[in-house]
């Protein structure tokens, strides 16, 4: 478990407001730090503003309208929300998508291979870090000859995933990695961000609606809510609190809870008064 009193940060969000279409407010005051070396959970409903964050991040909202509009995002020390988002990738920055983006006609092996263009440390470093993505991903190995739209959902995640790690990554957003996955595959997609981070040293930050199995992985939680960070803290204490438990896990002390049981929602938020 990683001690954040003595771990670089690598990643500060700093009280951004993202703004859509000039007029529509999405985040209102999100901070947060990643440290270097950690997994960082992002966690919420739908719509609570996980993708949007992590695209200011990356600065990909522009392509959508979006801007970010008070606040500051820095990266190893440097101001990084004017920033390219090529300049980014430069960095050592990378996004996942959420659904599972691949290009489709390409085969699984060369969509990894793009992952590789802006690399310039020869063939062969990108040969051992493509068998390098095969020891983690057995199964791309076996697919690696078949186009890519024609692999299942659960192929097409782990492919985009494998693809984002022969960039050579520092730090990799996630995108709500387990949307429409089976759970058994949903497993297998974080025991290899587990592994990713622990042998390779890749820091990961996570959005994520799957609350539970989230914080079963990660060292570090925030949660969302319409845009703002309602709670935030180390993912064992996020799993033993009672409110996360109640209104994130659908369990209290009683035992597991329908939403119609827990009409008290609102009132009973004790972190947003």
């Amino acid at each position: 478990m990683l001690d954040a009193g003595k771990t670089e940060t690598l990643l500060e969000v700093n009280n951004i407001e993202v703004i859509y279409n000039h007029v529509i407010l999405v985040l209102k005051g999100v901070s947060l730090n990643v440290p270097k070396g950690g997994i960082t959970a992002l966690l919420g409903g739908n719509g609570a503003g996980k993708t949007t964050t992590l695209k200011a991040i990356s600065n990909l909202l522009h392509s959508e309208r979006g801007e970010v509009t008070k606040g500051s995002i820095v990266y190893r020390g440097q101001k990084v929300q004017d920033m390219a988002p090529a300049d980014l990738v430069q960095m050592g920055v990378i996004q996942v998508m959420e659904g599972r983006h691949c290009f489709e006609h390409l085969t699984v092996e060369e969509n990894l291979l793009t992952g590789a263009y802006t690399r310039k440390d020869g063939a062969g470093a990108v040969a051992r870090d493509l068998e390098m993505v095969y020891s983690y991903f057995p199964r791309l190995k076996e697919r690696r000859k078949s186009q890519a739209g024609y692999t299942s959902g659960g192929e097409q995640q782990m492919c985009a995933i494998g693809r984002a790690l022969m960039s050579k990554p520092e730090t990799i957003l996630l995108d709500e990695p387990s949307m429409g996955l089976a759970p058994q595959l949903v497993e297998q997609i974080f025991e290899i961000v587990k592994s990713v981070n622990e042998k390779e040293g890749v820091t990961f930050l996570l959005a994520e609606q799957n609350t539970n199995v989230a914080l079963r992985y990660a060292h570090y939680g925030y949660i969302l809510e319409s845009g703002r960070v309602v709670m935030d803290g180390p993912a064992k204490e996020l799993r033993e609190n009672p409110d996360v438990k109640e209104f994130y896990l659908g369990m209290s002390d009683e035992g597991r809870k329908s939403f119609r049981d827990v009409r008290s929602y609102r009132r009973r938020k004790r972190w947003l008064a």
